[in-house]
Parts: C-alpha cells; sequence; structure tokens
C-alpha cells in the first residue's frame, strides 16, 4: 500500500491548514495517510554559521528520511503575509541542505486555504512556482477559501468548490 504524507505549513496547534491537508489526504483510495506536524522537527533557525559550527540537526534529517520515505505528499501552505510561514520555510531551508530536491520528485497535491476570500492564494502561486525546482511533482492545486465557511467533515459546502477540490484529487491519486 503506498503511503502519503499529510502536511500543514504551521506550527499553529489548531492549524487549518494541517486539518485541511489531513482531510483531503483521507480521501485518497487505497493510500496509508501518515500526518507530519512541523512541531515534531524543531530546528533552530537557519544560518551557514550555525551549520558550519553544528551540522546538520537531527530533526533535519528525519524530516528529509520521513520525506524521501513516502510515496506522494498533501501540503497545505499557511499564508503569513504573503508568503510562507516561518517555521515551514526554515524547514525546507535545513531539508535543502541534505538534498536541494526537497520534495524527491513526489506526486504532489498542493493546497492552501486561511480564513480569508482569497485562500492562501499568493503563498500557493509562490509554492506553485518554486516547488518544481525543488523537486516537486505538482499534479494539481486548489486553494480553499474562507475555511470557516467552506470547510466541513463531509465536504465543502460549496457545490463548484467541491468540484474543482474532486477534480484535483482525482489528478493527484492517478499520479500515484
Amino acid at each position: 500500500m503506498k503511503t502519503i504524507i499529510a502536511l500543514g505549513g504551521s506550527t499553529s496547534k489548531k492549524s487549518i491548514n494541517a486539518q485541511w491537508a489531513s482531510y483531503a489526504a483521507h480521501q485518497v483510495p487505497n493510500v496509508q495517510v501518515q500526518p507530519l506536524n512541523l512541531n515534531d522537527f524543531e530546528l533552530p533557525l537557519y544560518s551557514v554559521d550555525l551549520e558550519g559550527e553544528a551540522g546538520i540537526p537531527e530533526n533535519a534529517q528525519k524530516l528529509n528520511d520521513t520525506l524521501a520515505g513516502a510515496d506522494g505528499i498533501v501540503l497545505s501552505l499557511a499564508e503569513h503575509n504573503g508568503s510562507y510561514s516561518a517555521a515551514f520555510k526554515n524547514a525546507m531551508d535545513w531539508v535543502s541542505r541534505i538534498d536541494m530536491k526537497i520534495w524527491k520528485e513526489k506526486p504532489m497535491l498542493l493546497m492552501a486555504t486561511s480564513p480569508g476570500g482569497r485562500g492562501g492564494a499568493t503563498v500557493l502561486a509562490t509554492a506553485a512556482q518554486s516547488f518544481p525546482h525543488l523537486g516537486a511533482q505538482v499534479v494539481a492545486q486548489f486553494a480553499l477559501p474562507s475555511f470557516g465557511q467552506n470547510f466541513t467533515e463531509n465536504g465543502l459546502a460549496d457545490g463548484e468548490l467541491q468540484k474543482t477540490f474532486d477534480q484535483a484529487l482525482e489528478k493527484f491519486s492517478q499520479a500515484l
């Protein structure tokens, strides 16, 4: 059975992106879902000096190995001031020092959500442009606006959003 990672790009204990990634990953048929929490991979702030003095932190290696062991990735990014959360970017920086192809050429369903009407569209566009250079096979992407209004445990409240999400999910499922 294939294993897919469900990762929310946030350290919030109540992360809507972690919730959204987990929900989406569990909609993929015939896979084992491995939820990842950035809080389980605490890392010091990346710097060349720190790397030179102390080397690569154990948690960066663990994160790298976990990504390498998966067959696919469902990632939902939190948007902080139009970009990645600091913890997510820091984790990417550390893992890239082990392997520049952070995402290991794995199929990825790239998503974002937020409480607002754009659903993290800015960070999603940034990631869609840069992640292929970092070894992601972004097979589908989806931004969920107004998380609190549109997300339910039974699916999306808006039929058109649900249809678009189902199409993205199908592309991802086929790529596994």
